[in-house]
């Protein structure tokens, strides 16, 4: 029997994107073509591979055990038969798509620029603020990088963690709060605004609160911490931040801060980017100026610090 492995990609695309449609876009080719490469797959493995679920459709299980081996193979297919080229930054034009985080963005785009404009006229990068719902834009290829405190869930999805920065409450020097020592009892007294890209109101301080029979007002949420300290500047609100990472923007404001009364874990500092992307060359730079970039800006950061209540 003759296989065909062009058949490797279209399965490779119909697992990921988990639809005919995603398939064909990335593939660039008809939806009828590829519905038609399906049949095949079908044929070829007796399996149905993708069934409807309602409007969706949904991996079998044989799909989600062969997975990762095909997109292994995949992979490897390309790394053989695409020619070993040398990255040339100084002839290569690409705009890289970083989305991140405000305060990861704020704290690493000079060094990252930097970076960028001094390796080639042609490379140039777009920063994009956080979506207030989870997208699946790394896998679309809609974006480059996502820098974030979160890990991600899909297993295509490739990551790093570059570090981690630990969490403060920050305040006007002339807020209540600054003139003693800050105890459970008087951050709880007090009243907050929280960074929450969605809207929330809650967060994982107020379930560590309720463990020790407390509640605390949130008068706000704000969708960027850079948002959030502003508003804790002109009025006596808290706001719980990471302390590296908003250190130049507590800094302008003029905040202090001090240790939460309880214990709070440390904020991950991580990049991810999609499978496809772990050969290629000039990706793998960006993730490199990426990573220098954040090293640089904590250098920095060690050598400035606000102060501390």
């Amino acid at each position: 029997m003759q296989l065909d492995l062009n058949l490797l990609a279209v399965l490779d695309a119909l697992l990921e994107e988990g639809s005919v449609t995603g398939a064909a876009e990335r593939l660039r080719l008809s939806a009828p073509a590829t519905s038609r490469s399906l049949g095949r797959i079908r044929r070829l493995t007796g399996d149905q591979i993708l069934v409807r679920t309602g409007r969706t459709m949904t991996p079998t299980p044989y799909a989600l055990e062969i997975r990762d081996d095909v997109h292994y193979l995949v992979e490897q297919s390309r790394a053989i038969l695409e020619p070993k080229r040398t990255l040339d930054l100084g002839t290569l034009r690409r705009a890289f798509i970083i989305r991140g985080n405000d305060a990861l963005t704020t704290a690493i785009a000079p060094h990252l620029l930097a970076a960028i404009r001094q390796a080639g006229p042609g490379l140039s990068v777009r920063l994009l603020a956080e979506a207030d719902v989870d997208t699946n834009d790394l896998r679309h290829g809609r974006v480059d990088l996502e820098i974030s405190s979160t890990l991600p869930v899909l297993p295509e999805i490739s990551h790093e963690t570059l570090g981690d920065d630990r969490l403060v409450v920050a305040f006007r020097p002339d807020h209540p709060c600054a003139g003693a020592p800050l105890t459970v009892e008087r951050f709880a007294a007090a009243d907050h605004v929280i960074v929450s890209r969605r809207g929330r109101t809650e967060d994982p301080i107020d379930v560590a609160l309720k463990d020790l029979g407390l509640r605390r007002r949130v008068v706000a949420s704000a969708p960027t911490s850079t948002a959030a300290l502003h508003i804790v500047s002109r009025s006596e609100l808290l706001v719980v931040v990471s302390e590296q990472i908003c250190r130049s923007t507590l800094n302008v404001c003029g905040l202090h801060t001090g240790t939460p009364p309880f214990a709070l874990a440390p904020v991950p500092v991580t990049v991810a980017w999609h499978q496809r992307y772990d050969n290629d060359k000039a990706h793998a730079w960006l993730r490199t100026q990426v990573r220098d970039a954040f090293a640089t800006f904590l250098g920095r950061v060690g050598a400035c610090r606000g102060p501390a209540a």
